[in-house]
């Protein structure tokens, strides 16, 4: 990205990573000044001139404001200066699902936190009318490489996606039995390209202990790579495949850390359901490096769970159960199952700032493993900064 002060030349900076390009949001789709008088421009009562197709309806109704070609119309023209989305843009335009598309079309941009420049058009198109918009819209981003946002599940609070994302997220587990034990991990992903992910996970852990009070400091530090291996819309299936590798940064003395490297391998697994349910599964393997002793585990975690709007296109609710099992390769020891009840809801109108709370119970071994309260804070920055879409 480049300054917007003339005369001067950066390169990307943090802050770009942070607030990337809102103004391409705040038009996500057609927006025109004829929407104010008759619809399309058409004389009212004249049905057998109105527009058939998505081609035609979107040059129609929408082509005035955002061009032809899908990239925008040039600001003398459209008289206004809120810079106008590029839906040629894969980046940008295959991300949201049709549903948040929609719901800006039928009630413009302050149903999800935009300008009021994009107007509603529920007088003016149909439901029909602006599914064929937007099925035109999608066809301006030409490269089916890019994963849709449909297939971008919500998060379980273990269960690793496979939607590849550009976010950050704070996870607190509180201990609710025995001494006391409060863990915080500080998630930042990065996608680029269309299919491809790096994270970066921190923990801070704090204990009580004996007689000393609370202690603690940075457990170990995990590096991910991620790549989307398959998707498609029409089964509404995403595979991905995950390597993780998680450094001896904690201190083992005082539980922050294991002592040794870990590497983790897995797939990560969603898939569409009817009524807006969704499955979820991540199964991999920890392979110990540069330890003695420690044993070999697999592990395999899944997640189920439904989405409710509230209204037509208000809060999103999502209520989820996961079922984690672990188990060591060697000595027959017996998996270790965990049950975790939880539900995500979106606080921001924008939809990209998520709560999700939930109780992570032992199912068994109980005596080692208390019972957790977890929950996270989710901040989908590609879509805004924290105080944007309120």
């Amino acid at each position: 990205m480049k300054s917007k002060i003339p005369g001067r030349r950066e390169g990307p900076t943090i802050r770009n990573y942070f607030e990337p390009v809102i103004a391409l949001l705040a038009l996500w789709l057609p927006a025109a000044a004829l929407f104010a008088t008759a619809p399309f421009g058409f004389a009212q009562g004249a049905a057998e001139q109105r527009p058939t197709t998505g081609k035609d309806l979107y040059e129609a109704a929408c082509a005035s404001c955002h061009g032809l070609d899908g990239k925008g119309a040039d600001r003398a023209t459209v008289e206004f200066d809120t810079p106008l989305p590029d839906f040629s843009d894969c980046s940008f335009a295959s991300r949201e699902p049709d549903a948040d598309w929609s719901a800006i079309t039928h009630e413009g941009g302050p149903v999800r936190g935009f300008s009021e420049t994009m107007p509603s058009s529920s007088d003016a198109l149909s439901s029909e009318e602006i599914q064929k918009i937007i099925d035109y819209i999608r066809s301006f981003c030409g490269n089916r490489a890019w994963p849709r946002g449909e297939l971008n599940l919500p998060r379980p609070l273990v269960t690793e996606k496979a939607f590849p994302e550009d976010e950050t997220v704070l996870t607190t587990t509180v201990a609710a039995e025995g001494p006391g034990a409060v863990t915080h991990q500080l998630v930042y992903e990065r996608r680029f390209a269309a299919r491809n992910q790096i994270e970066l996970a921190v923990p801070l852990a704090l204990k009580r202990m004996d007689g000393r009070g609370w202690g603690g400091g940075v457990g170990d530090i995990a590096l991910g790579f991620k790549r989307v291996a398959f998707h498609s819309l029409r089964t509404g299936s995403i595979l991905s495949l995950v390597g993780e590798t998680v450094l001896p940064t904690g201190e083992k003395s005082d539980g922050s850390g294991k002592g040794f490297t870990v590497f983790e391998p897995f797939v990560a697994f969603g898939q569409l359901l009817p009524s807006e349910s969704f499955f979820q599964f991540q199964g991999g393997v920890e392979f110990p490096v540069g330890s003695h002793g420690a044993a070999k585990e697999a592990f395999w975690r899944t997640a189920l769970g439904r989405s409710f709007t509230q209204g037509r296109f208000g809060r999103t609710w999502s209520p989820m159960v996961e079922l984690l099992g672990a188990r060591e390769l060697v000595g027959g020891a017996k998996a270790d199952w965990d049950l975790v009840p939880q539900f995500q809801v979106s606080l921001s109108t924008r939809q990209h700032i998520l709560l999700n709370v939930g109780v992570r119970v032992p199912l068994n071994n109980a005596g080692p493993r208390p019972t957790r309260i977890m929950m996270y804070l989710l901040w989908d920055w590609f879509d805004g900064g924290l105080r944007d879409g309120w």
